[in-house]
């Protein structure tokens, strides 16, 4: 059973390596804010909403958690069995549904536009997760994880292969980036957008890739970042201003169940012990430093002594 830790400084926020005890605010410690989903993903903060929401997937519906009351809704349902979700430089709502098999948009009257939903003819797999460069870019994972069952979407046959694609900020038109990725799942830029980070959920073990950004636009030099090792389940991650990795992590064993941080050489420096698998989180609050992690059943909250990158 989940107990909030009465002690200071939480013993769940594990130092690996001396650099990340700045990291470890030492009056804080990890918040269950809700339970009851059945995968919990994609999570997204609005500022100027105080409010976050994230994806229930299999039960097909979008959550939102007021900040101020701590009220627990149902904000969108059906989902199309959303998944992935991030804000465009205007505040707005970008969404992967596994479903619809497309990519959308979420106008400021709540209508819903369609970004992508094709490549050259052929339907999309299942768009998984998604982050917006500050040109207005959009780029997004496209793995089959959606139609290979009824539990995250439906089946259906797969028309491309597993791609990472840059929807141009002006047209919208899909390139196609890299498809060499077995599962490209979570993907994340460096906080100079030079080097883009993408996670390979289906290599063995898996591992989280680094690509040079050329111009914004293309990708050179793929090389292994961080080897996960056995157990070690990488899947969504974002980025703080000091360019570390905070990886949604677990699945193995108990003792990997959580967050795993990692500085922009691949070293893990440091650890968020929860009950359950992490799958994703994000960075948000007043000051961009308070992490909320979708994990399995549940979403958590921790307040760290760093600041998400803006727009991540």
């Amino acid at each position: 059973m989940w107990q909030e830790s009465e002690r200071y400084p939480d013993p769940r926020i594990q130092v690996l390596e001396p650099s990340f005890a700045k990291y470890r605010l030492p009056l804080t410690s990890v918040e269950r804010l809700a339970t009851g989903y059945r995968w919990a993903e994609g999570p997204v903060y609005f500022g100027d909403q105080r409010c976050l929401l994230w994806s229930d997937i299999p039960n097909d519906r979008i959550m939102r958690w007021d900040e101020i009351t701590g009220a627990v809704t149902v904000w969108r349902q059906p989902s199309h069995y959303a998944n992935g979700n991030t804000r465009d430089r205007q505040g707005r709502l970008i969404t992967c549904e596994h479903d619809s098999r497309r990519v959308t948009r979420t106008e400021y009257d709540g209508t819903i536009t369609v970004l992508c939903d094709s490549y050259e003819g052929k339907r999309l797999n299942s768009p998984n997760d998604v982050v917006v460069t500050r040109d207005g870019a959009i780029w997004f994972t496209d793995p089959p994880f959606g139609i290979l069952g009824y539990n995250e979407g439906h089946k259906a046959p797969q028309e491309l292969g597993q791609g990472v694609y840059r929807l141009d900020p002006h047209t919208m038109a899909p390139s196609l980036l890299i498809d060499t990725i077995p599962g490209p799942n979570g993907l994340a830029f460096s906080p100079d957008e030079k080097t883009l980070y993408v996670v390979a959920s289906r290599a063995e073990p898996r591992d989280i890739r680094a690509f040079d950004v050329i111009d914004g636009t293309k990708l050179a030099r793929e090389r292994v970042l961080i080897d996960a090792g056995p157990g070690g389940t990488p899947d969504g991650f974002r980025v703080d201003e000091d360019g570390n990795l905070w990886c949604g992590w677990g699945m193995g064993t108990l003792e990997l169940d959580g967050v795993r941080v990692f500085n922009p050489e691949g070293m893990p420096i440091g650890h968020i012990a929860l009950p359950e698998r992490c799958a994703n989180l994000c960075f948000g609050g007043r000051w961009r430093n308070r992490l909320f992690m979708a994990a399995s059943h549940s979403l958590y909250s921790l307040i760290v002594n760093t600041q998400g990158v803006a727009g991540g």
